[in-house]
């Protein structure tokens, strides 16, 4: 593996944990959604990484290695937990009971996989940043 591939790895995993970062901060700012576009309350959204195994990549050619994540796939998928049920009458979304379904959306739960995707970014960013150094120690040998 030569290390710009390391350094392509790292970068899909930073792409990775960014968009991570922006669907949390899409459940948290639509936290109190009751109307979405499709109907009903919002759904919470949630990022599921799998890993490209080494010998698969390997095996490639180095053209198609860069065209791909470089190891990190990416699925965002809609968390099928139930949504919340809130005793509401006066709310335009109730139904005929006085019941509004809220969004599935807890903010504690996000706020921690906030901490842990940023830590995650920071980690990646690191990385890089040994990886490169590496190749720029590798330029000046004798």
């Amino acid at each position: 593996m030569s290390l710009k591939t390391a350094l392509d790895i790292s970068v899909s995993a930073i792409e990775a944990e960014r968009l991570r970062m922006e669907v949390i901060s899409s459940n948290i700012a639509n936290i109190n959604t009751t109307r979405s576009l499709t109907g009903g309350p919002y759904q919470r959204l949630s990022v599921l990484f799998s890993e490209k195994s080494f010998s698969e990549i390997l095996s490639e050619e180095s053209s198609l290695i860069e065209k791909k994540l470089g190891g990190v796939a990416v699925d965002v998928v809609k968390d099928k937990s139930p949504f919340k049920t809130v005793y509401n009458p006066s709310h335009p979304d109730a139904d005929e009971k006085g019941f509004v379904k809220m969004p599935n959306v807890n903010l504690a739960t996000e706020m921690v996989d906030l901490t842990e995707a940023s830590r995650m970014f920071e980690a990646q960013i690191t990385a890089y940043n040994t990886t490169k150094k590496m190749m720029q120690d590798l330029m000046q040998l004798p």
